[in-house]
């Protein structure tokens, strides 16, 4: 920084503000530990000592700073960078907790060196050194992105700790306002996608119930990519969709509320069978992110007066089938594979499946029953859910999904709970012609 009138820095020793010999370069380290003893209790930053970077060029400037970190008898880590360069290499090794910044060095002027070490400060807080008459300069810096600045000549030891530490609390109050309006936008984001996901049941008549539950997963900061979706026809058809795209995330998520508006889409055009599951997969490999995205999913198609349901599977898992005259049995019929595996080479075949009037169904994806239940590697699996649902088979629909997701829930608490998203879409028909 430049010296002069209006620059000039007073010792905090009590003697008058002098310059600093040609050798006082030597006397100011690059890096100095100003803690006293190993005792926690010395330091007041929550039992850490704080490291600062100074970036200041002058060395006599450079030696005061050290003079008033030392009268104060506050423990510190000071580093020492003559220039924006020296500083950058700095920043890349070890990022501090506050770093103090001369606004005149030999390779950057004015808010440009506050502009570059903000790109590299990570979460540090940057208190600006300004002299005498740029009071302007240093109100420019804290509007720039500095959490303070300070006028040199005119900081007690005293006060220049406490304003160290007001701008790292200001930072981390930054920081913590930041972190919150990202996650509000996640929680919109989230909301946006679980109205894609979570659709209303296109429903023509009273002639079937639909009981549906969706839970992402507690490992996920978003939804997942696991969708269902109802729909008549008016030929008195019910269609229906449970799917699941592999991963996790914002992309999947999108994914998935693609596939479901694509397929009912694509229902209500008189798409079926081996056409409706191709153009799915088309979708889907025109939408994913990269060859590896897939998914999985079980259609299928009913009409009230028939006994019997028409099934297709692409790598997912079988159905719960409820009868009042035989109980829950499950279902797994000849499948195919996941869509986006094979493209335009896949086939998925239609399994009639005897139903009764009035009999229901259960469809759900892998997240209910790929919890871990005890302390071993043993999962669920469709054989532990079919075990639970015959349980509880005398249980109403919506009993019956609850009771069932919160048992699946409580066999892999030891675990760590159910990792993945769980959709599950229970179909209830009332024997109505």
């Amino acid at each position: 920084m430049g010296t002069g009138p209006n620059t000039a820095v007073r010792s905090t020793s009590g003697r008058p503000g002098t310059s600093p010999s040609p050798g006082a370069r030597d006397h100011v380290p690059a890096s100095r530990d100003t803690t006293r003893g190993d005792d926690p209790a010395e330091a007041p930053w929550n039992g850490r000592t704080p490291t600062v970077l100074l970036i200041e060029d002058d060395p006599g400037d450079a030696l005061l700073v050290e003079e008033l970190v030392a009268d104060s008898e506050v423990p510190l880590r000071l580093s020492l960078a003559r220039t924006l360069a020296e500083a950058i290499t700095a920043l890349e090794a070890e990022v501090p907790q506050c770093i103090l910044l001369d606004l005149h060095l030999p390779d950057a002027q004015g808010l440009e060196a506050l502009e570059r070490v903000l790109v590299h400060s990570g979460g540090s807080a940057v208190v600006v050194l300004t002299g005498l008459a740029e009071e302007r300069s240093g109100l420019a810096a804290v509007a720039a992105g500095a959490q303070d600045y300070l006028i040199k000549g005119r900081v007690e030891p005293d006060l220049f700790v406490r304003a160290i530490r007001y701008a790292m609390q200001r930072k981390q109050t930054e920081q913590a306002a930041s972190a919150l309006q990202t996650s509000r936008l996640r929680a919109q984001e989230n909301a946006r996608l679980e109205r894609g996901l979570l659709p209303t049941p296109l429903l023509l008549d009273s002639t079937v119930a639909i009981c549906a539950r969706y839970q992402p997963g507690r490992s996920q900061a978003l939804l997942g990519g696991d969708f269902y979706d109802v729909v008549q026809t008016p030929d008195g058809m019910t269609h229906a969709v449970v799917g699941d795209v592999s991963g996790h995330g914002p992309d999947e998520a999108a994914l998935g509320v693609c596939l479901r508006v694509a397929w009912r889409s694509f229902v209500l055009a008189g798409a079926r069978g081996q056409q409706l599951l191709t153009l799915l997969e088309q979708i889907l490999v025109a939408e994913r992110s990269g060859p590896e995205i897939f998914a999985t999913l079980t259609c299928l198609t009913r009409s009230p007066a028939d006994d019997h349901m028409n099934l297709q599977r692409a790598g997912h898992p079988g159905v719960l089938i409820r009868s009042p005259e035989t109980g829950v049995s499950l279902e797994e019929v000849t499948g195919g594979p996941v869509l986006g595996l094979l493209p335009g080479r896949a086939s998925w075949p239609v399994t009639a499946v005897p139903i009764h009037r009035h009999g229901a169904v259960m469809m759900f994806t892998d997240g209910l029953i790929e919890g871990r239940i005890g302390t071993g590697h043993e999962r669920l699996g469709e054989q532990g859910l079919l075990e639970l649902a015959r349980r509880h088979a005398h249980e109403a629909a919506d009993a019956f999904v609850d009771t069932l997701i919160h048992s699946a829930q409580t066999l892999a608490a030891s675990g760590g709970g159910l990792a993945d998203d769980v959709a599950v879409l229970h179909l209830e028909w009332n024997g109505a012609t």
